[in-house]
């Protein structure tokens, strides 16, 4: 893999704006602000069919449906400055496997990255991730969607090698030894709440200084998971819509937005349609910004921040279904009148604070 091939020219403002169909403003704006996604599954078709991720893709067969949402060259055209890339843990394995299986991944994320040559590096803190910047590289800030990959870890999160997990989405689409999953299609349930050993597991993820992200999870174990969570650190959501605006076992309502803005954190409005979309809202990209919105009159514009969920096996809005549309996404914050300060806290500054205030060195 060559510099070349990783760092392709960067269009001009005008040439991307009428490609995206949208303002130069808004292209400039994108590259301008520091954009941080709190929630990208591009690893899942990596680790499935072997997608590269490196290579510059179309749409895929399906056009964005689904996967084939992210590759380097469109983060790098849509000014994708950083984003938690998740590793999504497979419940169907045993516990010894999910924490084998899990091991092997983070090295072939490594190793991965390792071919960019220094155009995507890891970050373990906020000064580590300044540090990549500086360098013009993206940032890559490694998750576990699914805490059950750690159940047979022999010193839980503590096991995780050089503190590279900057994130755990506690409970993913199936309920687990940890808790309950928000999921009306879950296979088994062990109760609504967290159990001792999902309480256990937020109290050992807040030693670790590792975020607690509270999306997938029933209401009650959220609840329960605020009870014995460290108020000192922030709690985040990475990827969810509200009820606010539309009603879905994914979405979360006003007071639990509130709880997360309590403790300084920060809420990733997802894009997939299904959890956006109700009958006379927005068609296109904009039902995105109609939640953050709802979001920013209940906590504020300091606690909203972008988590498409991008390759997760979501059907964005159709103007969204490419990894190059952030600015697209911009325009809608424009078209809304958003300010440009607004603008820079919700794609960025506001997920960068909250890590700071997590992991500042």
């Amino acid at each position: 893999m060559t510099v070349t091939a990783l760092a392709p020219t960067m269009p001009s403002a005008r040439d991307a704006a009428d490609k995206l169909r949208c303002s130069v403003e808004a292209v400039q704006i994108a590259r301008t602000c520091e954009i941080v996604d709190l929630h990208i599954d591009t690893f899942i078709p990596t680790r499935l069919w072997g997608y590269d991720p490196l290579a510059h893709h179309a749409n895929g067969p399906l056009g964005g449906v689904f996967f084939g949402h992210l590759d380097m060259h469109r983060m790098y055209e849509g000014g994708l400055t950083g984003a938690m890339w998740s590793i999504t843990t497979n419940p169907f394995r045993t516990a010894s496997a999910r924490w084998r299986v899990f091991l092997k991944n983070l090295e072939r994320l490594r190793a991965l990255i390792a071919t960019t040559l220094g155009h995507v590096r890891i970050a373990r803190n906020l000064a580590e991730y300044k540090a990549a910047r500086t360098l013009g590289a993206h940032v890559c800030l490694p998750a576990i969607q699914g805490g059950n990959a750690l159940e047979a870890a022999p010193d839980g999160p503590a096991s995780i090698p050089d503190d590279l997990v900057t994130r755990v989405t506690l409970i993913h689409l199936t309920s687990s030894c940890y808790g309950a999953t928000s999921s009306p299609f879950a296979l088994a349930a062990r109760g609504r709440g967290l159990t001792t050993a999902g309480r256990e597991l937020v109290q050992r993820l807040n030693e670790r200084r590792i975020f607690v992200d509270l999306a997938h999870i029933h209401p009650k174990a959220f609840w329960d998971a605020v009870e014995v969570h460290d108020k000192t650190q922030p709690l985040i959501a990475t990827h969810t819509g509200v009820s606010g605006v539309k009603r879905s076992w994914r979405n979360l309502d006003d007071d639990q937005l509130k709880a997360i803005a309590d403790t300084g954190g920060t809420i990733g409005i997802i894009f997939h349609r299904g959890f956006l979309a109700h009958r006379g809202g927005p068609r296109d990209g904009a039902m995105v910004v109609e939640h953050m919105e709802h979001a920013i009159k209940v906590v504020g514009e300091d606690f909203v921040s972008v988590g498409s969920d991008y390759d997760g096996m979501i059907i964005p809005p159709r103007d969204l279904r490419s990894g190059n549309s952030y600015p697209r996404l911009v325009q809608h914050m424009l078209d809304r009148g958003w300010s440009e300060l607004r603008i820079g806290k919700v794609l960025g500054l506001n997920a960068l604070r909250a890590f700071g205030m997590l992991r500042p060195e």
